[in-house]
């Protein structure tokens, strides 16, 4: 089962980031990214919350088999 998100940071350090995850039980998860890793994510992020929205554009009252009058 998944975990449910608590919260994130990200934070710089000398060579790359480290991201700590802790989800709702408070367990947490470091991990190092690179720049372009991080770049990366943000993407699939954008991807995920354009998707989203297009998706509930689509579940609009506008039926697309209908023909405007």
């Amino acid at each position: 089962m998944a975990k449910t998100l608590e919260r994130f940071t990200i934070t710089r350090t000398a060579e790359d980031f480290l991201i700590l995850i802790e989800d709702d039980n408070g367990d947490t998860v470091e991990l190092t990214a690179t720049e372009d890793q991080l770049e990366m994510i943000g993407e699939e992020l954008e991807r995920a919350i354009e998707e989203e929205e297009a998706g509930a554009l689509d579940d609009g009252d506008d039926d697309p088999d209908e023909e405007d009058e």
